[in-house]
């Protein structure tokens, strides 16, 4: 167990750094975007230059989706409406327009479930919940390192991340892949939510979605002693 507590309300998994070319990529986006008339031959070899970059931004954009709402069609429906509704222009940098895509993925996903469920993102009545191992958003008292969740979601055992995942009510799923893997903080997720999360989920709040994200790490804890015991 790491000596130090780890707190769960930042970032406690490193993200993945964009493609050095990233700023490049962004700048020249935007100024196709300023309104004035392409030569399509030209704005084609440009995009050829950042393929890279583009796949990578693509690739994380389904990995996220596709965590939420499940390999297919769905998610990529949900990646196809970030494409058409991001603004680069109001966004200040790629970080920036990273998270804006996220954002905007997260509001996609929980509109298509709700969709299909209209109560399956509900708030819990009142901040309590079933208990949790972890206490003080110390990431450490579930006996599981940032190392470890890191291996999990990115190494060889993200098929059984997946697995556990759809084991996840659909609350907990949203939650822990929106804290987790797409880096929202609890505000955030609890706007995204209550805004989009149809009637039922109007009562969400940040400690609400931390003490379904401490659920959630709770069990994932769980699930790697297992992994580590059958080794």
């Amino acid at each position: 167990m790491p000596s130090n507590p780890i707190s769960l309300d930042g970032r406690f998994i490193p993200e993945v750094p964009l493609h050095p070319d990233g700023p490049g990529v962004f700048q020249t986006m935007v100024g196709m975007l300023d309104g004035n008339p392409k030569d399509a031959a030209q704005v084609e070899a440009e995009l050829a230059k950042w393929d890279g970059v583009l796949d990578q931004i693509a690739a994380e954009q389904y990995r996220i989706a596709s965590m939420l709402l499940g390999e297919g069609e769905v998610a990529i429906a949900a990646v196809e409406g970030v494409v058409a509704a991001i603004d680069l222009n109001s966004c200040s940098d790629p970080e920036d327009a990273r998270h804006q895509a996220r954002m905007l993925l997260a509001e996609n996903a929980i509109a298509s479930l709700v969709q299909g469920d209209p109560a399956s993102l509900a708030a819990p009545e009142g901040e309590s919940g079933p208990a949790s191992c972890i206490e003080d958003d110390d990431l450490s008292a579930a006996g599981v390192t940032p190392a470890e969740l890191e291996q999990m979601i990115s190494g060889p055992e993200n098929r059984r991340l997946r697995q556990w995942l759809e084991g996840l009510t659909p609350q907990l799923r949203v939650i822990f892949v929106l804290r987790a893997i797409a880096g929202l903080n609890s505000a955030e997720v609890a706007g995204l939510l209550s805004l989009d999360g149809g009637e039922q989920a109007q009562g969400w709040t940040p400690d609400g979605v931390r003490i379904a994200f401490r659920q959630a790490l709770c069990s994932l804890a769980s699930q790697l002693i297992h992994l580590s015991a059958a080794r």
